[in-house]
């Protein structure tokens, strides 16, 4: 199985390369760069390992949510890519693929994944790690105001990751209060290489799709359209 994975959909640029039984990561904080810094990234993976593009089984990308423009340039280089080597293509999203690196960091079995969505908001997720390691989701992804979050769906030890609880850190412990949560210095951005580690069951369940297909998750698109002048 060789993947590779890329996300854009945050403040950071992520690519990570899984070949055989190896994996190469590259991650960088690079705030309105990615369009620049991207298809470099995959270049420098790619020559690292020897493979040229069109050895490659699929592409993973970071499919959101996140920033609108970011998660737009992760799936349009997916695309490009994909169609010029005609690979298959899976979407993985971002606050999963955070739950997944507090598994890989912390070795964490529940988590509160949320990432700073600006106007005053936070879109977040709850997970808990499966029998094979893996986090599965056990509520929607939402965009909530920190003063309006949902009801806690977990109990116990909770880890807690993202950049939303770097910017609100006191509403997620009042929220938390009566839970053990530990909140993750570490893990603050997406990185590919924990969108591999999603994507490879779905690589065997033959769930990848033609890069037509590759859809962006939003979350909050309704309140875009809501703004266009005219609307």
């Amino acid at each position: 199985m060789k993947l590779l994975a890329l996300d854009t959909s945050t403040e950071a640029c992520s690519v990570a390369l899984q070949y055989n039984d190896q994996r190469l990561t590259l991650d960088e904080v690079c705030p309105q760069q990615h369009s620049k810094r991207i298809l470099p990234m995959v270049q420098q993976l790619l020559a690292e390992s020897g493979l040229g593009l069109n050895q490659l089984d699929g592409i993973v990308f970071g499919r959101g949510p996140g920033s609108f423009t970011g998660v737009r340039i992760g799936v349009g280089v997916t695309q490009g890519l994909a169609f010029g080597a005609d690979l298959p293509v899976f979407g993985v999203s971002t606050l999963q693929a955070m739950a997944q690196a507090a598994v890989r960091l912390h070795q964490a079995s529940q988590v509160i994944a949320a990432i700073d969505a600006r106007m005053a908001e936070v879109y977040l997720a709850l997970y808990q790690q499966d029998a094979d390691g893996l986090m599965q989701a056990v509520s929607d992804e939402l965009a909530r105001k920190p003063s309006d979050l949902p009801a806690l769906a977990l109990q116990g030890d909770i880890w807690a990751v993202g950049t939303g609880l770097v910017t609100y850190p006191d509403a997620f412990k009042q929220w938390a209060a009566d839970q053990q949560l530990q909140i993750s210095s570490q893990v603050l951005l997406p990185s590919a290489q924990d969108m591999l580690t999603l994507a490879a069951p779905a690589w065997q369940q033959q769930l990848f799709v033609a890069a037509e297909l590759a859809e962006p998750v939003y979350v909050r698109d309704e309140v875009t359209w809501q703004k266009l002048p005219g609307r």
